[in-house]
């Protein structure tokens, strides 16, 4: 590792626009770094990546290139991709986490084959059975944690605790909130809602909440509302969850700018009042532009792995290497080991220990 760097390892190979999102990214990235101390091994084709980095003067000095001809393409399948990707971008990517080479991973690409080739490379923390996808949205108050967003369909209630714990561990790193508030994501608030799975869950959380500050069932219209910081689910439901705020977002900003298509020349009050709320509109749309907000990390892998927005613009990007650095600096798999340390039930009763 190079002194005091904090190295990230890029798929300049994977998204809808690489490699010139990614480069940008970077760029992005580099210029609004205030430590200074970021340093990127971008892993590509020569001839297809290098054009564009050159582009960009303030990357001199603060990258090394790896050549590879091997690229996974969105179309390919997980088992494929782990199969034949091994001299792929995106694994050798993830290889240089495992070779302690780079502090963390962050690819657009196929979320999958992303997802495969880091639980076999990186393996998963001890005391954890399954990794799972954690990203944070706007909310009325502080950003919302929100998992598992699609990584495992269905769990056990040992599962969505050990998800409780990861998502407490992310949003003390990322989020900087000491004691985060969890709520388990169910069709009530009343003790007596929701499946067996979702109950043994509560009873758990319950359980523990001498380590964990779990204050009960969270419905969907919770999540904005901001009263929790953490809201655990299997990714099933996470998953549906994500997709219907996004299309909510998408539904909204369609209405909103409908408002304004129309000749209003002939009434210039109208017309002047609306200029004023399309500014407070804009300022606010600044406020919760899901760009901000990209960079969800494959949590409960023994490195830091994440996956970018496959249709990430520069801006998108660019966030997802600020999580990454982050999440390296407050050590976020050390906060994790520690909180399983002090749960040993729940090592006991963990399927997998790497």
């Amino acid at each position: 590792m190079k002194d005091n760097k904090i190295i990230i390892a890029i798929d300049a190979m994977g998204g809808d626009d690489a490699p010139f999102t990614i480069i940008e990214g970077i760029s992005i990235a580099l210029h609004k770094d205030k430590d200074k101390n970021l340093f990127f091994n971008i892993y590509g084709n020569k001839a297809t990546v290098m054009p564009v980095i050159k582009k960009f003067k303030n990357l001199n000095g603060n990258y090394e290139f790896f050549h590879t001809d091997s690229v996974i393409t969105n179309e390919d399948k997980p088992a494929n991709a782990l199969r034949n990707g091994r001299e792929s971008s995106m694994r050798l990517a993830i290889n240089s986490v495992k070779d302690g080479l780079s502090h963390a991973v962050v690819s657009a690409g196929n979320t999958g084959a992303l997802m495969a080739m880091s639980k076999f490379v990186l393996t998963s923390i001890k005391g954890i059975d399954r990794p799972a996808i954690v990203t944070y949205i706007p909310t009325r108050k502080n950003p919302c944690v929100i998992l598992d967003l699609g990584a495992n369909s269905e769990c056990s209630a040992e599962q969505l605790l050990q998800f409780a714990i990861m998502g407490d561990a992310f949003a003390k790193s990322l989020l900087d909130i000491k004691e985060p508030t969890i709520g388990l994501l169910n069709i009530g608030s009343e003790s007596i809602k929701g499946n067996k799975i979702v109950q043994d869950t509560s009873e758990l959380l319950l359980k523990h909440q001498h380590h964990l500050n779990y204050k009960g069932f969270a419905e969907g219209h919770d999540i904005f509302k901001g009263n929790f910081d953490v809201i655990v689910a299997d990714g099933f439901t996470g998953n549906i969850t994500l997709k219907v705020i996004e299309g909510t977002v998408s539904f909204i900003k369609y209405k909103i700018l409908s408002t304004f298509r129309g000749n209003y020349l002939s009434y210039p009050w109208l017309a002047l009042t609306l200029a004023f709320s399309f500014l407070r509109i804009k300022k606010t749309a600044k406020e919760v532009d899901p760009r901000l907000y990209n960079g969800a990390m494959l949590v409960g892998l023994d490195g830091i792995s994440i996956k970018s927005h496959g249709g990430a613009d520069k801006i998108s990007f660019s966030n997802a290497i600020k999580v990454a650095k982050k999440l390296v600096v407050a050590k976020i798999n050390d906060k994790i080991k520690y909180e399983l340390q002090s749960l040993p039930d729940i090592n006991s009763n963990s399927e997998n220990h790497n």
